[in-house]
This record gives structure tokens, C-alpha cells and sequence, in this order.
């Protein structure tokens, strides 16, 4: 999968997670938000997310922080049920 996480209003990181058929580029056209702070690829690697890769076009990279954005919002939705 592919992931970009956005700066929001708030300036807080938002995670967006998208099929590897849609581009980056085309993804983030579609978000509300200014800011692109991570890009690239999401993976699960023995229990654990790894982020790795980035967007050229957009100028963003898998960051050492993307993995632990994306647990969190996953672990926050998972509770709102």
C-alpha cells in the first residue's frame, strides 16, 4: 500500500493510506490539506508497520516517524468501535 501523511488545519500529522494503482501525486490533489510531510509505501513486517520509498514529484520521503503516525490513528479509530 501507499501512504501520504498531511499536515492538517491543526498542524498535526494525518495519515492517508491508498492502493498502490493510485499515484501519490493523484492522491494528494484530492486532499484538503497544504502540506505533505511523508510519502511512500506501507508494509507489515513481523507485527510492525515499515515505511519506506517517497514521491519525487512531490518532494517527500518515508520519514523514521511514519510508521508510529500511522499505529496510532489506526489504534485511535480501532477504539472509537
Amino acid at each position: 500500500m501507499k501512504y501520504l501523511i498531511m499536515e492538517d488545519f491543526a498542524g498535526l500529522p494525518v495519515p492517508f493510506l491508498f492502493p498502490n494503482r493510485v499515484d501519490h501525486a493523484d492522491m494528494r490533489d484530492q486532499l484538503p490539506y497544504g502540506k505533505v510531510l511523508g510519502a511512500g509505501y506501507i508494509s507489515l513486517q513481523d507485527g510492525q508497520f515499515c515505511c519506506e520509498g517517497g514521491n519525487t514529484e512531490l518532494g517527500a520521503n518515508a520519514r523514521a516517524e511514519d510508521a508510529a503516525i500511522i499505529r496510532e490513528a489506526l489504534l485511535a479509530a480501532d477504539k472509537k468501535d
